[in-house]
C-alpha cells in the first residue's frame, strides 16, 4: 500500500461519523496490518487469491490471533486467574462477574469473543441458592451487558443437550429481551433432550431468530465431547480452536474447469484444494511462528488454550453453481436441490473433497491429527452470484421434505460446521409441535445443524448470524449502527438476497415429512 493511500484512507476512518468509536479503532487496525506485507505464497496461490479462486475471508495480512479461539471457561470457573486476579467464584454473582471480565480479554478475528462457553452448564451449579425469580434477574443483566458490551451478532453462546433451570431461563430472556447477541445453539440429543425444552427453544425461535439446533451426537462423534459451537454454527474444539478459515470456490473451481467431471474431480479439484492448503499453511505458520501468539498468551499461561487443540478450517463454497455448472443444467429441474442426479453429484464432490482434505496435512493443526477441518463455508457480504457454502440457491428451495433430504447426505462431511436454512410462515407458530418434529426428524436422516426463520418476525438469519430487520433501516436512515455485524448483514441483503428465502407451511400433514 502507498503511503499516500494509507495516510488518505486512514484520515477517512478517523473523520467517518459512520462509526462508533470501537469500530473506528478496529477499522484503524485492519488497515494498519494491512500495511504489512503478507504471508508468502507462490506465484500460483498469490494468484488464485487475486482472482478469487481462493479467499483468506479479510483475515488481514499479518495474523496476530487465532480466527476462532475457544477457552476453557469452566476450568477457569474452577481454578480462578491469575491473569484476571480473580479467584474461584463461589456464588452466581461472582461467576457472572468472572466471565464477563474473561469475555472481555478473549481475542478473534472480529475483536470479540466467538464463544461464550455453554453457559448453562457453566452456571447451573450456582443456580440453586436463588429463586427463580432471582436467577432470570441475575441472568438477564448478563444477557443484557453481552449485547451492551459485545455489540457482534458472531459471538455465539451454546446451551443443552440436558434441560437446566439456567437454560431454560436464558430462553425466556431471548423471547422477552430480542436480541441479537448473543448468537445461540441447542445441542440436541435425541435419547437426553426432552421434548418441552426443544418446544421452548422453537417458541424462542419464533420470538428473536433463535437458537439453532445441533446434532450433538453427530459432533461428539467427530469432535468429541469437548466441543462448542461459535461464530455462524462453527464447531470446533474447547481449549483450542482455528487458526484460520480459508475458503475454496467451487463455482469457479468448475468454471476453470471446463472439462467432464471425472477429470474435475481427479485433476482441478486436487490442484484447487492444494492451492487453499498453501495459503493456509502460509498463514498458519505467520501466526505461530512470527506472531507466536501461543508464546504470548494469557489463556495459554493459564491452561485454558493450548496449541495442541487447534486446527484450521478449510472452507468450500458455491457447491450448488459447481454442480450446475458441471452437469450444464438448464432448467431448474435439472438443478441441485431437485435433481436427484444432480443431488448425487454434488454428495460425490463433497465426498471427494473430505478425501482430498483429509489427505493434506497442515502445520500445527493437532487439534485434528495434523489435519483441516471441512467446513461449509456461510458466505461473506461482498458475495455475489454463487451461494453459500453446500445450500440450495436462495428463493429456489423446494419443499420441506424435498429441501431436507436433498442437502442431509452432505452434513456428515463437514465435522467444522455446515447449516441450512429453512423460512417458515405463520402456520409454524400455530403448530410447535410440528417444528419440534421437523428439527428431530431432520437431525435424524443425518442433518449436523438446521436453523430456521420466521417471515413475520423482526429477525432475519443471514448466513449463521442474526440480524433485526429494523435494525438494518435504521443502519440506512443514519448510516451508523452499534452491532458492527449490521453492516456485514446489510451486504449480504442487498447481494444475496437473504431475505427471499422460500417460505415453507408448517401444517400437520407435513409433521412427519422428515422422519427417516
Amino acid at each position: 500500500m502507498e503511503h499516500a493511500d494509507f495516510r488518505s484512507r486512514a484520515r477517512l476512518l478517523v473523520d467517518s461519523g459512520a462509526l462508533t468509536y470501537r469500530q473506528r479503532v478496529k477499522a484503524l487496525a485492519d488497515l494498519a496490518e494491512e500495511a504489512l506485507d503478507p504471508p508468502k505464497v507462490s506465484a500460483a496461490c498469490a494468484a488464485a487469491l487475486e482472482s478469487g479462486l481462493i479467499d483468506d475471508l479479510v483475515e488481514g495480512h499479518a495474523p496476530y490471533r487465532p480466527r476462532y479461539l475457544l477457552p476453557d471457561y469452566g476450568k477457569a470457573l474452577a481454578q480462578g486467574s491469575d491473569f484476571l486476579q480473580l479467584g474461584p467464584p463461589t456464588d452466581l454473582h461472582e461467576a457472572i462477574a468472572f466471565l464477563l471480565s474473561m469475555y472481555s480479554q478473549v481475542p478473534s478475528i472480529t475483536g470479540y469473543p466467538v464463544y461464550l462457553g455453554d453457559v448453562d452448564v457453566l452456571l447451573e451449579p450456582f443456580a440453586a441458592e436463588h429463586d427463580d425469580a432471582e436467577l432470570r434477574r441475575l441472568l438477564r443483566l448478563l444477557w443484557v451487558t453481552i449485547d451492551r458490551m459485545l455489540p457482534d451478532a458472531f459471538t455465539h453462546a451454546n446451551l443443552g443437550p440436558t434441560d437446566s433451570r439456567v437454560g431454560r431461563a436464558l430462553l425466556g430472556l431471548e423471547q422477552e429481551l430480542v436480541q441479537t447477541v448473543p448468537n445461540l445453539t441447542l445441542r440436541v440429543d435425541a435419547d437426553v433432550t426432552p421434548d418441552a425444552l426443544l418446544l421452548d427453544a422453537v417458541r424462542t425461535v419464533f420470538a428473536c431468530g433463535k437458537p439453532h439446533f445441533v446434532n450433538h451426537a453427530m459432533m461428539t462423534r467427530d469432535l468429541g465431547a469437548d466441543y462448542g459451537v461459535v461464530s455462524c454454527y462453527n464447531s470446533l474444539l474447547v481449549g483450542g480452536g482455528a487458526h484460520t478459515l480459508v475458503r475454496l470456490n467451487l463455482a469457479e473451481s468448475a468454471r476453470r474447469h471446463g472439462g467432464d467431471v471425472d477429470t474435475f474431480l481427479a485433476t482441478t479439484l486436487p490442484a484447487h484444494v492444494a492451492l487453499t492448503a498453501e495459503l493456509m499453511a502460509a498463514r498458519i505458520r505467520s501466526l505461530v511462528e512470527q506472531a507466536r501468539f501461543f508464546e504470548h498468551s494469557w489463556l495459554v499461561d493459564e491452561g485454558l488454550a493450548s496449541l495442541d487443540r487447534m486446527s484450521a478450517m478449510f472452507g468450500v463454497f458455491g457447491l450448488a453453481e459447481c454442480v450446475d455448472g458441471l452437469t450444464g443444467a438448464v432448467t431448474q429441474q435439472d438443478r441441485y436441490g431437485h435433481s436427484a442426479a444432480a443431488n448425487a453429484l454434488a454428495l460425490r464432490i463433497v465426498e471427494r473433497l473430505a478425501e482430498l482434505v483429509a489427505a493434506t496435512p497442515l502445520p500445527y493443526c493437532e487439534g485434528n491429527g495434523g489435519y483441516a477441518f471441512l467446513h461449509s463455508q456461510a458466505g461473506m457480504d461482498y458475495d455475489s452470484g454463487v451461494t453459500a457454502g453446500a445450500r440450495i440457491p436462495i428463493g429456489t428451495e423446494p419443499p420441506l421434505h424435498q429441501h431436507l433430504f436433498a442437502v442431509a447426505p452432505n452434513h456428515t462431511h463437514f465435522p467444522s460446521g455446515i447449516s441450512d436454512i429453512l423460512h417458515f410462515d405463520e402456520t409454524a407458530v400455530c403448530n410447535p409441535q410440528a417444528v419440534v418434529d421437523v428439527v428431530r426428524g431432520a437431525l435424524a436422516i443425518g442433518m449436523r445443524d438446521v436453523t430456521f426463520n420466521l417471515d413475520s418476525n423482526d429477525f432475519v438469519r443471514i448466513t449463521g448470524y442474526l440480524v433485526r430487520k429494523s435494525d438494518l433501516v435504521s443502519l440506512e436512515r443514519c448510516g451508523v449502527a452499534r452491532h458492527g455485524s449490521d453492516v456485514l448483514a446489510a451486504g449480504s441483503v442487498a447481494r444475496s438476497h437473504v431475505t427471499q428465502r422460500r417460505v415453507k407451511r408448517v401444517v400437520s400433514a407435513e409433521r412427519s415429512a422428515a422422519r427417516p
